[in-house]
């Protein structure tokens, strides 16, 4: 063999050597980085969830109405009332930030779960 022969040799078993440690301990990060960001979606999307106007709020309102004309209808009264739902009261700013940095944060955090995705792909 001849001396450059001999050095791609060497090279390609350092440079082989090097990136299976390179992806050895970034493998490892991105497995944190998933467990990280799906525990945390998680967590945020509970938050996030509970923030809302309450559902309850409004069926309880429509199943008074439902039950109301039921039996309206039952008793032969006509229907001419007008029954309006409750409308849930305006966020206040406070809210509306907080609202705001809650889906940001959930939408950064399931952006690093898609590039660790991608990357223990790669």
């Amino acid at each position: 063999k001849d001396e450059r022969s001999r050095f791609w040799t060497v090279y390609q078993k350092v440079a082989l050597q090097h990136d299976n440690q390179f992806l050895e301990h970034y493998d490892g990060d991105m497995d944190i980085v998933l467990i990280f960001s799906g525990l945390f979606s998680a967590v945020n999307t509970a938050f996030i969830n509970t923030m809302g106007p309450s559902d309850a709020t409004t069926t309880d309102a429509l199943l008074t109405q439902i039950i109301t004309l039921m039996v309206m209808n039952s008793q032969g009264t006509p229907i001419t009332d007008n029954y309006p739902l409750p409308v849930p009261s305006a966020y206040s700013n406070g809210q509306i930030w907080f609202q705001t940095l809650a889906y940001a944060s959930l939408s950064f955090s399931l952006l690093a779960a898609f590039g660790a995705v991608l990357g223990k792909q790669w």
